[in-house]
Formats: structure tokens, C-alpha cells, sequence
């Protein structure tokens, strides 16, 4: 919305400093910036803003990664998962207060308390593989999430055996053995840290899915943030090290970064479609490669990246297929699944 021609200051009044002068209009040319950038902004596809979304989802994603990474060479990730968890629970806690007591009461204890302890130990293992194995390689592996849940979402949401999901899921999984390389001279064991933990992940997401039917959002995140303060502070304490007041400070961003980054996941998939947007998640690998080439010197080899790119490709084609499914009225659900950070 254009300034009224009153709201201008006029150069010509000599009664002003020309300092003034100079700020009202350095003021008031950036306020219209602003308002003409948001308006851009509002004007452009949901698509778009949605692959915005799915860019910094990715950026903050890999970021994390390599403050993991950081501060896992002096503290334990079983108490990085704690200080994950309790600095989540503050971040939370002012939402959970305004909803009272109430919002955490269910009667589905089992289901919170199996999401609760698969859940942190998702987190643990996902913290592990970043401190343990190049940034590079979590990221891939992580996209594996959507291929476990296919067998998963089979054998507990009932959802359709349809065998061509069953041959990307097999196309998927031979880029894992690509990646792992088991029995080959070059195996790293840690490796396995990598995969177990988009398994879990799947484990979590398809629970999460369970319960969507009968709880409240903010009911699932509030249990789970103080189920899982609970659960890590005695792993924490086995391996406690004081931190210092920086490696607080990396822990606190940590938390807040993740949540970011979550949140702007979920509002990738919320704004736009998910073929238009999700080929622009595997950003991640380049983000997450490039972090760890300049900071930790990592440089994947060729069976890694031959391994990352069947992953991708089976992903891409999953995606396709289950959208086209949706547009036609077929039961294909595979939502985009979160990550354990």
C-alpha cells in the first residue's frame, strides 16, 4: 500500500537536520520494500511457497546435522538427545500451559508410551549416525523413511498390497546394500546406525498415524516431549559430562533449529503438492554433502552416491504414484514422513 504524500518528509524544509531527513527517507523506502515484498509473497502459487518451505526445511535439517556432528566430539549423544528433548519440552511448554491440564489426558497409554520409547530411540540413533558417519550419508539413508513404511502401513493401517509399490520398495532397498556394501572390503558396520534409524522413524510414523484418529495434535507432541525428557535423563546420566556454557548454547540451538525445521516441513506438504515439491527435499544431500566436504573434509565415494541417487529415484517414483493414486480416488496414503531431530 503506497505512503500518503503527507507521510514523505520534504527535503526542501530547512528546519530539519539532514540527518533526519536522510533517516525518515532510508524509513520509509524500506517499509515499502516490505509491503510490496510481502505482497509478492501472497500473490505467488502455493507451490512455490511451498518448495521455499521445503529449502529451508532442508538447509535447517542439515544444519543440525552438523552441530550434532560438533558438538558430539565432546559430549555423548545419548545426553545430546536429552538437552534435544528437555529444550523442546520449554519450546513447548507455553502452548501446552495455555491448553491446561486437559490436552495431555488420553486413554490410549500403550500407543503414547510405544511412540514415546521408539521415538527416542529413533532420536538416539539418529544423533548417533550424525556424530559417527558423514553428513552426506545420514541424508540419503534418511530418505529411506517412506520405503519402510510400505510394509508397515500394509501390515498395521490396512492400507492396499499393491506389488508396484513393492517393486519400488525393492529398487529402494538395493540402493541401501549400494550404500552399506555388506561383505565388501570397504564395510563399515556404523553404517547399520544409519539405516536403523529411518526405520524407526517409519515405526514412529506409522503409530503417529494410529493415533491421529482419536488424539489431538498437541496432545501426541506434549506426551511425547515429556515422555521422552523422561526417558533420555537416565541414558544421559550414564555418560554425563558438564557442558560449557557454548556447548549449551549449540544444544539450545539445536532444539530450536529442529523445530524449524520440522515446522516447516509439515508446512511445505500443507502449501503445495507434494510431486511439485518434494524433488526439491533431496536438496538436503547437496546442503548436507557441501557442510560436510568444507567443515569435516568428508568426500563420498562413488558407491555412495550411485547408492543416493536409486534411493532418490525410487522415492521420486513413489511420490509420483501415490499422488496420481490419490487424483484418481485410489486408498494410497503415504504422506511425507518427518525426521527424528
Amino acid at each position: 500500500m503506497p505512503e500518503s504524500r503527507e507521510s514523505i518528509p520534504d527535503p526542501s524544509d530547512a528546519t530539519k537536520d539532514p540527518l533526519l531527513i536522510s533517516h525518515d527517507f532510508a524509513h520509509v523506502r524500506m517499509r515499502s520494500l516490505l509491503l510490496a515484498t510481502r505482497q509478492r509473497w501472497s500473490d505467488s502459487p502455493s507451490n512455490l511457497h511451498g518448495i521455499v518451505w521445503i529449502l529451508l526445511s532442508g538447509a535447517a535439517f542439515s544444519v543440525v546435522g552438523a552441530m550434532v556432528k560438533i558438538i558430539g566430539q565432546d559430549i555423548h549423544p545419548f545426553q545430546i538427545v536429552f538437552f534435544r528433548c528437555l529444550f523442546g519440552l520449554l519450546w513447548l511448554a507455553p502452548f501446552l500451559w495455555r491448553q491446561g491440564r486437559e490436552i495431555l489426558r488420553s486413554n490410549r497409554q500403550s500407543m503414547h508410551m510405544m511412540r514415546a520409547l521408539v521415538g527416542t530411540t529413533a532420536m538416539v540413533t539418529t544423533f548417533y549416525a550424525y556424530a559417527l558417519l558423514p553428513l552426506a550419508d545420514v541424508t540419503a539413508l534418511s530418505f529411506t523413511t517412506p520405503l519402510f513404511m510400505i510394509p508397515l502401513a500394509l501390515l498395521f493401517l490396512g492400507e492396499p498390497n499393491d506389488p508396484r509399490r513393492w517393486v519400488v520398495t525393492c529398487i529402494g532397498f538395493c540402493g541401501i546394500l549400494v550404500m552399506v556394501r555388506p561383505g565388501a572390503k570397504g564395510f563399515d558396520p556404523l553404517i547399520l546406525i544409519g539405516v536403523l534409524s529411518p526405520f524407526l522413524i517409519a515405526i514412529v510414523t506409522t503409530v503417529i498415524k494410529k493415533m491421529t484418529a482419536t488424539e489431538k495434535t498437541m496432545t501426541i507432541l506434549g506426551r511425547y516431549a515429556v515422555a521422552s525428557t523422561v526417558f533420555s535423563f537416565p541414558l544421559a546420566c550414564l555418560f554425563w559430562k558438564s557442558p560449557s556454557m557454548q556447548q549449551l548454547l549449540l544444544l539450545l540451538l539445536v532444539s530450536g533449529i529442529a523445530t524449524v525445521a520440522q515446522s516447516a516441513l509439515v508446512q511445505a506438504y500443507a502449501v503445495g503438492e507434494a510431486t511439485m515439491i518434494a524433488p526439491f527435499d533431496y536438496t538436503r544431500i547437496l546442503i548436507a554433502g557441501s557442510i560436510g566436504y568444507w567443515f569435516f573434509q568428508e568426500i563420498p565415494d562413488g558407491q555412495t552416491i550411485l547408492g543416493g541417487v536409486i534411493i532418490m529415484v525410487s522415492n521420486l517414483w513413489l511420490i509420483w504414484y501415490t499422488t496420481r493414486g490419490k487424483k484418481t480416488g485410489q486408498n494410497i496414503a503415504n504422506a511425507p514422513c518427518g525426521k527424528s531431530t
